[in-house]
């Protein structure tokens, strides 16, 4: 079977994909969570005209002339308002966020004031001053926040200044992650010959969680037809199902076979990409599937290529993976016939410029060297070699 492109894989890939149905949730568990609709404020921010400062609130026309001795009449604080009119020679004492009575134009803050008894002398004013205006943040039905936004820390407070208490979002994808082979145990066990740590799965389900999707564990199937059917119909349900490992085309690599008896509609098998070239992807029935390789790093490559832009979709956000512009520290060879992506390490100089060099090992199965990494070089098929120094774009690693 031959090979196909990164770009002809990922477009079959994302085939028919729609985002998913809209779930309302307490702000409080908004983190995360994918905006469905585009919301508007429903309130003015703020809502009357406040002060910045703690100080007096007064008639800028009284403070023209400096110094001016003014009488307190009253106080306004947050949550309480002075209720009166500021008059002719009078001040209000007033506090950080609190509403500015009627008749006041300025605030003079208190550093520049000496209150004593019944008068307060004012040292120095300027008109307007220390006042925050009514909307100066934003208006009742400002369009704030847009559809595809992923609710971060400052986008929560937005969203609750906004006094909204649930929030539109995108159903979590469902992501069942199905790890494959005899020789597979989980972490924590004590190994017997032949026996390897799963690792893969792990690090995908944190991979999906971290991307706004719901990872679910189906478990470790054995080399065995019948275990391979039991996990795969456990997946039913799911939005996405990841395989790991059996991709390839070995005496022992059963998957395919096994999706295939469910019901399989193959989009492709086999990518012209270093690492990775195993992979795979298909429906069945409303369920997305990918078959990743059993390799660690080709597991993760292709979550990179495949996984992250499916979830996009799923959720509504924008699928591109932004590229970021970076400087060679080392010459990279010509590249091969398959597309490369290169596990590189970065340092940024004085000027914030970016320089990545390339690990020294792009085993793919070396997950101490993937750790060490945070972005990928890619390298387009068949591409010319590059000279240190040279401007390229990285895929950034997340985390």
């Amino acid at each position: 079977m031959a090979l196909i492109s990164v770009e002809d894989a990922l477009e079959r890939a994302l085939w028919g994909l729609t985002p998913l149905d809209v779930v309302r949730v307490p702000i409080a568990q908004a983190h995360g969570r994918v905006l469905a609709e585009d919301l508007a404020a429903t309130l003015t921010q703020p809502p009357f005209d406040c002060s910045a400062m703690d100080g007096y609130a007064v008639r800028a026309a009284d403070v023209s002339a400096l110094p001016a001795t003014l009488a307190p009449v009253g106080e306004s604080v947050a949550g309480a308002r002075f209720d009166g009119i500021v008059g002719p020679g009078q001040a209000v004492r007033i506090f950080t966020g609190a509403p500015v009575p009627d008749g006041a134009d300025t605030v003079v803050m208190q550093e520049d004031t000496e209150a004593s008894g019944e008068s307060v002398l004012v040292n120095a004013a300027a008109q307007g001053q220390h006042i925050r205006p009514r909307g100066q943040d934003f208006m009742e039905g400002d369009v704030l926040l847009r559809r595809g936004t992923r609710f971060g820390a400052r986008t929560v407070m937005l969203a609750a200044a906004m006094n909204c208490a649930e929030l539109p979002v995108r159903r979590k994808p469902r992501v069942a992650i199905l790890s494959t082979g005899d020789e597979i145990v989980p972490p924590g066990s004590v190994l017997g010959a032949d026996e390897i740590v799963a690792s893969v799965s792990y690090g995908l389900g944190a991979f999906v969680d971290a991307e706004g999707g719901e990872p679910v564990s189906i478990g470790i199937a054995r080399d065995d037809e019948r275990d391979l059917a039991d996990a795969i119909a456990r997946a039913a349900d799911a939005d996405v199902l990841v395989t790991i490992g059996g991709a390839s085309v070995g005496e022992r690599d059963l998957v395919m076979g096994a999706l295939a008896r469910a019901g399989l509609q193959l989009s492709f098998a086999k990518v012209a990409m270093r690492p990775g070239k195993p992979v795979f992807a298909g429906m069945l029935g409303s369920t997305r599937v990918l078959g990743l390789p059993g390799n660690p790093v080709s597991a993760f490559i292709c979550s990179v290529v495949f996984l992250l832009p499916m979830l996009r979709g799923l959720l509504g956000t924008n699928a591109a993976i932004v590229s970021q512009p970076a400087i060679l520290a080392s010459a990279l060879p010509e590249n091969g016939p398959r597309q490369n992506y290169q596990r590189a390490s970065s340092t940024y100089a004085d000027d914030g410029t970016r320089h990545v060099r390339v690990l020294s090992s792009q085993d793919s199965s070396l997950t101490a060297a993937l750790a060490h990494a945070d972005c990928l070089i890619v390298q387009p098929r068949r591409a010319p070699a590059l000279p240190a120094g040279a401007k390229i774009l990285v895929l950034p690693l997340a985390g």
